[in-house]
């Protein structure tokens, strides 16, 4: 069956429906990763979004339920190139066109995904509709597509209630905006007792629990969105408690000191972006998925300096807060997909907390 993928601009993209017949319209952005395709549809990062992945053929190793990084997946729809629907693989479970169906998710294959980043690339990220309608009406659509945000999408993906991970190390609090579960994973290999809340928790909770540490995880959406959030993280910073966080809670640390966040032209996703440390001077590949950043020059050296840096656009990937025990990164240490690099970084949050796993 034929799809289109239409854009704001006016753009029309014509393949393969794959997954889900329904209409769907979203933010369209790129992934450059070769693998984990897995991880990138269940990324609860990507909520609200529709992936374009960059690399040719996705889908030849399959699907293997156990590479997911939350319960289900959570874009709005999946584009590519070329879609294997033959996998080779011994821990293949089930195929991609399966899975989309599964969770009603739309796709499309066949068009030329490389004009496509092209466009994201030079034009910026636009919105854009995926159909089957093959009679679809352009001028209707338009206003449709440039009218359309991701909305506040934290409380849709965080876990609606607190549970807790048993270990016999330090007791982490960990604050669920949208996780991946690797970096839950990369606390457990470390020994640690992890007591996992839902977003809208209140600090007084978290801290009426005496954890040794606080973990501020990723999520989708605009920062600027997350007003309750915000506050709450005020009270978390004026604690004295370490604090470790990764891309969304990054930002939202940032914004609860007074900083400012805007969002990019295009974003950085995939799994071979260099950052640079700033103290050392070493760079490291990384993990990403972020379309917001935070504005450096707007945030009080007394309050924090950069730590890491973005090789290709300097844009900033890290902070650390002054005379306080926290530190905060804009990329993702816990992979998955992506190189290990950063893994290191989950030692140093150990170090703060000052209790041996």
């Amino acid at each position: 069956m034929k799809a289109y993928l239409i854009l704001e601009d006016g753009t029309v993209f014509t393949g393969q429906s794959i997954g889900s017949t329904r209409e769907v319209i979203s933010e369209i952005v790129f992934n450059t990763s070769m693998t984990g395709y897995l991880e990138v549809l269940t990324d609860p990062s990507y909520a609200g979004q529709a992936v374009v992945m960059t690399y040719p053929l996705i889908g030849n190793y399959g699907i293997c339920y156990e590479d997911m990084e939350s319960d289900r997946p959570w874009l709005d729809a999946f584009i590519v190139r070329e879609l294997s629907r033959l996998p080779s693989n011994f821990r293949c479970e089930d195929t991609i066109q399966n899975f989309l169906l599964k969770y009603d998710i739309p796709g499309i294959a066949g068009i030329d995904t490389r004009a496509l980043t092209k466009i994201l690339r030079e034009k910026g990220t636009m919105n854009g509709c995926i159909t089957t309608n093959e009679h679809y009406n352009i001028d209707e659509l338009l206003p449709r597509l440039r009218a359309y945000t991701t909305g506040k999408v934290v409380e849709k993906v965080s876990c609606k209630e607190k549970y807790v991970l048993e270990g016999s190390g330090a007791k982490v609090a960990f604050m669920d905006f949208g996780a991946k579960r690797n970096i839950v994973r990369r606390l457990q290999d470390r020994g640690c007792q992890v007591t996992v809340y839902p977003a809208l928790t209140s600090a007084e909770e978290i801290l009426a629990a005496k954890p040794d540490g606080i973990m501020l995880s990723n999520g989708p959406g605009d920062p600027k969105e997350c007003t309750s959030i915000i506050e709450e993280l005020k009270k978390l910073y004026a604690s004295d408690v370490p604090i470790f966080a990764i891309c969304l809670g990054h930002q939202l640390m940032a914004l609860a000191n007074g900083a400012d966040t805007h969002k990019m032209k295009y974003g950085h996703r995939g799994g071979n972006h260099p950052v640079r440390d700033l103290a050392t001077g070493r760079v490291y590949i990384s993990s990403q998925n972020h379309g917001y950043v935070v504005d450096v020059e707007s945030l009080s050296p007394e309050i924090a300096v950069p730590a890491f840096e973005n090789v290709n656009d300097g844009t900033n990937e890290g902070l650390c807060y002054t005379g306080k025990n926290i530190f905060t990164v804009q990329y993702h240490p816990e992979a998955c997909p992506g190189p290990h690099d950063s893994d290191y970084l989950f030692d140093r949050f150990m170090k703060m907390m000052e209790v041996e796993a």
